[in-house]
């Protein structure tokens, strides 16, 4: 699940990029709430970084 700041600054980044219209700020905080969270629940969203050789035994 995203946190508060992540949806802020993806809302800002989308306000922006539509041309800083006036008005809109709960559509963009919405549509960023939105795609952040379907991307935190994809399966093929890495859930933590790959341990390099972890399956391997050392020596």
């Amino acid at each position: 699940m995203a946190t508060e700041e992540q949806i802020r600054n993806y809302a800002h980044q989308l306000w922006e990029k539509a041309g800083r219209p006036e008005g809109r700020d709960i559509e963009f905080w919405h549509a960023a709430e939105v795609e952040l969270n379907a991307e935190s629940e994809s399966p093929d969203a890495p859930t933590e970084a790959p341990q390099p050789n972890q399956d391997t035994l050392p020596g």
